[in-house]
């Protein structure tokens, strides 16, 4: 007596295999001002410094390939004053191959794994910056892309609950 598969039709019925590849990365857009060798000032100070980060994904002309963007805008300051110590702002972009997301997942891919992707090399780019600008090196913490998606999309739906009453 043969056995039978249990389910003949289980590979037809599969969701198709996610497929990601980066295919190139760049730093789009650097900008470094370090204010506090301009102004000349020195001695030891405690730097309080604030990031925010922005992402941006657009389809490009090839099929199933995406540029995502994260941008990052760091500020440091003296720690109780209000003397900058250095500005950074950077665009890091990353081209990627992207197949078998379903459309209703593609928007959160692109905007959480791709980034988890780029960031370790975006980090070294601002701890080197930052070294070979007389600062130590900002060894930037983790970014959770995923709850700052989420509160993007929060936003956005406040914004949009917002408009109607305004207009």
């Amino acid at each position: 007596m043969a056995e039978k598969p249990e389910n003949d039709s289980a590979p037809a019925q599969q969701a198709p295999q996610v497929q990601m590849k980066v295919l190139g990365q760049f730093v789009r857009d650097l900008s470094f001002e370090n204010v506090m060798a301009q102004k000349g000032a020195s001695g030891e100070v405690q730097p309080d410094i604030s990031v925010q980060v922005n992402l941006d994904a657009k389809k490009r002309k090839p099929d199933n390939q995406y540029e995502v963007m994260i941008k990052l805008n760091i500020e440091s300051k003296a720690k109780g004053m209000d003397d900058v110590l250095f500005l950074m702002e950077i665009e890091y972009v990353g081209i990627f191959h992207v197949a078998g997301v379903p459309d209703d997942q593609l928007h959160p891919f692109l905007l959480i794994e791709c980034p988890r992707m780029l960031f370790p090399f975006l980090r070294r780019i601002v701890s080197d910056v930052t070294r070979d600008g007389g600062y130590p090196p900002l060894n930037l913490d983790n970014i959770d892309f995923v709850a700052l998606y989420r509160s993007e999309l929060a936003r956005r739906q406040a914004a949009q609950g917002e408009a109607p009453a305004n207009a």
